[in-house]
């Protein structure tokens, strides 16, 4: 564990800028009334790329567009963002307006169209102003600072209430290598991919294919594994991009090394989706649901996040109130098959239920825990050796406010 520690990293303060050779920045173009709305990343060199979207069938035009660079040349060198309209159910009109913000980027940066790829959110239904979306091609400035990432962060964000950053360097061949990462999200949160927009970056020498493979896993352990209301968007996805910047031997599944890359990549996913899981539109608390003993990992991931995602449990957690019943009502509906009469559920470190019998607790020791910002719900089946976790938030009177008056 100790070598593992060392040979994996947080980089504390670190950004989408942390590795080597890469450049970003915001500014405002008028989308927005007075926020930064338009965002660029942006590599010195071309970068090996993966990306994962939104299965929702309305998947919006820029998801198109990226798609179509991706399957070009399998290589990004700029990331172009806009928030506050989402381009999505746009028709014909729509895909015309991404693909010419793309041929705009590219002209700005003076790389090949399909190095660039393209990303919106907001409202749906609405056509972009391109005199504005003109406007931030021609004048994004991007930097190799903290302000160039910082102001990024701020462009890309809707009804989100923090910026969301992670960072970590891991070693590969004895080398130091970063992968640093940033994201939006706070309502339409139940990704399946997706339900946020996600940009990770690194300066590891890695193939797209094998690259891909690795944002997958990570992706199934992270966003995958959050929600917020249960709502699937129409414009989301995580890119990745690798620039090679620091000269190893290629990463693949049986390089030494493989399973530090994994690892650090995994935890910077991870951390983004915690931290917009906690940032759920409303929400008060980060509810963490951890499931042991299944038959699969694929069962515990099921179950864990079936359970924080019953609007009848996010209530409870909200009012502070351990009614177990809900959690068993969760489970009882997730399609795994599972024996209640082996079962333990505790909330926190407190056993509410075991073996099918509800087990003697105090309850408002329970409910003071319910109150910290960090909720935990623990489920043992004693049925196999799958783990799985699962985070979320409460549900509470803000949700329905900020919804209720979302375009208006």
């Amino acid at each position: 564990m100790k070598l593992k520690e060392k040979l994996v990293q947080p980089v504390k303060g670190g950004t989408i800028l942390s590795p080597l050779g890469y450049k970003a920045g915001g500014m405002h173009t008028g989308l927005r009334y007075a926020k930064k709305d338009f965002g660029v990343i942006y590599s010195e060199k071309p970068a090996q790329c993966g990306a994962v979207y939104t299965q929702s069938h309305f998947q919006a035009a820029p998801l198109k567009v990226t798609q179509d660079s991706i399957t070009q040349s399998h290589t990004l060198q700029a990331i172009v963002v806009n928030s506050a309209i989402a381009n999505a159910c746009t028709g014909e009109q729509g895909l015309k307006d991404a693909y010419q913000t793309r041929e705009w980027i590219a002209k700005r940066f003076q790389i090949p169209e399909e190095y660039v790829a393209v990303a919106s959110t907001g409202v749906i239904g609405e056509w972009l102003p391109m005199e504005k979306m003109e406007k931030g091609c021609t004048d994004i400035k991007v930097e190799a600072n903290p302000e160039g990432a910082q102001s990024f962060q701020q462009a890309i964000l809707t009804t989100d209430t923090v910026e969301k950053t992670s960072c970590c360097q891991v070693m590969i061949d004895g080398k130091a290598v970063t992968i640093g990462g940033c994201a939006k999200g706070s309502g339409m949160i139940h990704p399946n991919m997706a339900t946020m927009l996600g940009f990770i970056t690194t300066d590891a020498t890695i193939s797209s294919d094998v690259l891909q493979r690795a944002l997958k896993t990570a992706i199934d352990q992270s966003f995958n594994q959050i929600t917020v209301d249960g709502e699937t968007s129409t414009n989301d996805m995580v890119i990745s991009m690798a620039n090679g910047m620091v000269e190893h031997e290629a990463l693949d599944e049986g390089h030494p090394d493989w399973t530090h890359f994994q690892e650090g990549l995994t935890r910077v996913c991870e951390d983004l989706a915690k931290q917009i899981a906690r940032d759920g539109e409303g929400a008060t608390k980060l509810v963490e649901v951890q499931v042991t003993g299944a038959q699969s990992r694929h069962d515990a991931n099921v179950l864990a996040k079936k359970i924080v995602g019953s609007n009848l449990v996010k209530t409870a957690l909200f009012g502070g109130d351990p009614n177990w019943g809900r959690i068993v009502g969760a489970m009882g509906h997730s399609g795994i098959k599972l024996n209640p009469r082996q079962c333990d559920i505790r909330i926190g470190d407190t056993l509410v239920f075991s073996n099918g019998t509800p087990q003697p607790f105090n309850e408002e020791g329970v409910s003071g825990y319910m109150q910290a910002e960090h909720v935990i719900i623990s489920v043992f089946l004693h049925s196999g050796e799958g783990i799985g976790k699962a985070w979320g938030c409460d549900l509470t009177y803000d949700y329905v406010k900020i919804n209720a008056s979302y375009r208006t």
